[in-house]
């Protein structure tokens, strides 16, 4: 069954908005800038998490009481 130039016209209209879209995201996604921007938003709500915050509070106490254990002896 044939197709008629019209139809075929709008399937590659609308892979070409497909695919534009696709590149679209893909920039984005390779973004240096982007990139930083989420690492640094992740690291952010990792280290604002009660689970890892308290412990990293305690280890840095822990090695400054060590320090000035060390300084004065």
């Amino acid at each position: 069954m044939a197709r008629d130039v019209e139809t075929i016209q709008a399937e590659i209209d609308r892979a070409r908005n497909a695919l534009a879209v696709a590149v679209d995201e893909i920039s984005d996604r390779a973004n240096p800038k982007a990139l930083a921007e989420r690492g640094k938003q992740t690291a952010v709500a990792t280290l604002n998490d009660p689970k890892v915050k308290f412990p990293l509070i305690g280890v840095g106490v822990l090695i400054l009481l060590l320090i000035i254990r060390k300084i004065f002896r």
